[in-house]
């Protein structure tokens, strides 16, 4: 029988009492986040770029999005700009809503009709696992990184962070 000490009070995480709590500061969780969502939606961009905006532009038509080729070059300009100001911390607040606004779309307009899963295995052929479309769970985790990102900050590699120490605290 496991003894599980004599009170609630005696309970601490694995990591605290690995002593890991000591060593990871609060400041620092945001940095391996901001560098998953930064380069997350980067290689989105650039995936869309490498395939050519007008590939995207084709498939924004035939989902019945106006103005295919604007909205194309806006979503490139916003996954690999915004990953790049997420990765070096730059305007976090501020970058993070056009972000949140393209998972939410891709949600409602791609995604939801697959349900939540993002891995649908279909089968294991010679060529390898077989997937069907992905669902909106990681436009989910996205979400909730860019808010954890926004409310918690980027950490203390981020430009954000020498900007504010570099403002004046009071004006006068």
């Amino acid at each position: 029988m496991t003894d599980f000490g004599s009170g609630a009070s005696d309970w601490q995480p694995d990591g605290y009492r690995l002593g890991l709590a000591k060593t990871c500061r609060p400041q620092w969780r945001g940095v391996p986040r901001k560098f998953h969502v930064g380069y997350g939606f980067m290689e989105h961009g650039f995936a869309k770029l490498a395939r050519g905006p007008e590939a995207f532009a084709a498939i924004l038509h035939a989902i019945g999005v106006p103005g295919p080729h604007v909205m194309a070059w806006a979503t490139i300009l916003i996954e690999v700009l915004g990953g790049l100001a997420m990765i070096l911390g730059a305007f976090v607040a501020l970058v993070a809503l056009p972000m949140a606004a393209l998972l939410v779309v891709a949600i409602f307009s791609v995604h939801l009709p697959y349900g939540f899963s993002s891995i649908k295995l279909l089968s294991v052929t010679a060529a390898g696992a077989q997937f069907g479309p992905p669902g909106y769970e990681l436009n989910l985790l996205y979400l909730a990184c860019l808010a954890a990102l926004i409310l918690g900050g980027s950490g203390p590699l981020a430009i954000d962070g020498l900007v504010r120490r570099r403002a004046p605290v009071g004006h006068s």
